[in-house]
């Protein structure tokens, strides 16, 4: 692989992504823990909101997990968010709030892993340590060929290959090549600036061939119960569990309905699970104002349905 020829592509055509404008370690952190689950856009979005709010990692410790909670609504994988949040108050009450520099230390912080560390280390601190994600197991198996490389095959290459001299330029650089160009429908193999080494480059669209993941299907049933001023009651889920932490009504699997008003289904999907919800509602009391607390996704598409809360999906 022609890694000059990488680097001088990367800096000609990557995007200019808030953490890379902004470079600090504490943005560079957020923007590898939302990019985990979220997808590009979305992510640029709650990370203006969050940096917003929380411009240092010791003014995150000092919130509530709720206070985070509600910023995090709508992105989903709730844990990332309480996980960020014991890390900020961890490396305060450790470190003095300065982040760790080194990979092997970063890995011991909640809600980091391999990658993440990895990423952060090269990036923010420039140690040569290889990324490894999903952008560049792709580029690695149709680089070598191979339709489905183990996880130490993948490794192996990314080492292989770093930049020693400039790791956090290298990892995104291979990253951002997956990500525009080695994509995983429809690559654009005229454009790769490392096509010469390619071996895959006539099966490109085969590999590497996708995982495959059962998605079990789950029924569930949620009463709204709505005061006479318009509000439905509200609960926080507990600190573990499905939706942890959040607010919502009450939702359980063959929850009594008696008496109660069928308003519809809902079906909602998760990484490995399928919920299909059929939504009641009745009469309660003492209901809160929904905009007030952190919601997820599910119950605020349950809240829309009831017709108790008016914003965008």
């Amino acid at each position: 692989m022609n890694q000059e020829a990488l680097l001088d592509w990367y800096k000609r055509n990557k995007r200019p992504l808030p953490w890379r404008l902004d470079a600090s370690p504490w943005s560079i952190l957020l923007s590898e823990i939302l990019l985990q689950q979220t997808q590009m856009e979305r992510g640029i979005e709650y990370h203006e909101r969050l940096l917003k709010r929380f411009p240092t990692l010791s003014s995150m410790a000092k919130a509530s997990v709720d206070d985070v909670l509600f910023l995090w609504q709508g992105a989903g994988y709730y844990s990332r968010a309480r996980r960020l949040h014991a890390l900020s108050i961890e490396v305060v009450e450790a470190n003095e709030g300065v982040l760790p520099k080194t990979y092997e230390e970063l890995l011991k912080l909640p809600g980091i892993g391999p990658y993440t560390a990895a990423a952060i280390a090269s990036i923010a601190f420039s140690e040569p340590v290889a990324c490894v994600d999903g952008n560049i197991r792709r580029v690695m198996a149709r680089q070598s060929n191979q339709e489905e490389p183990s996880a130490n095959d993948i490794q192996r290459f990314a080492d292989k290959h770093l930049v020693t001299d400039s790791p956090g330029e290298w990892n995104q650089a291979m990253m951002e090549l997956g990500a525009l160009v080695c994509k995983p429908r429809n690559p654009l193999c005229d454009q790769c600036p490392v096509t010469e080494s390619c071996r895959g480059r006539s099966r490109a669209h085969d590999l590497p061939r996708p995982k495959t993941s059962k998605k079990t299907t789950v029924e569930y049933t949620c009463v709204v119960r709505i005061d006479e001023d318009g509000a439905p009651e509200l609960q926080q889920r507990p600190q573990t569990g499905l939706f942890a932490g959040l607010w919502g009504p009450e939702m359980a699997t063959g929850l009594e309905n008696t008496g109660c008003e069928f308003v519809g289904t809902v079906r909602h999907l998760l990484s490995h699970r399928e919920m299909i919800v059929s939504v009641w509602k009745t009469v309660g009391a003492n209901g809160i104002d929904p905009s007030t607390v952190a919601l997820s996704s599910l119950d605020r598409r349950i809240l829309r349905l009831v017709g108790v809360l008016d914003d965008v999906p």
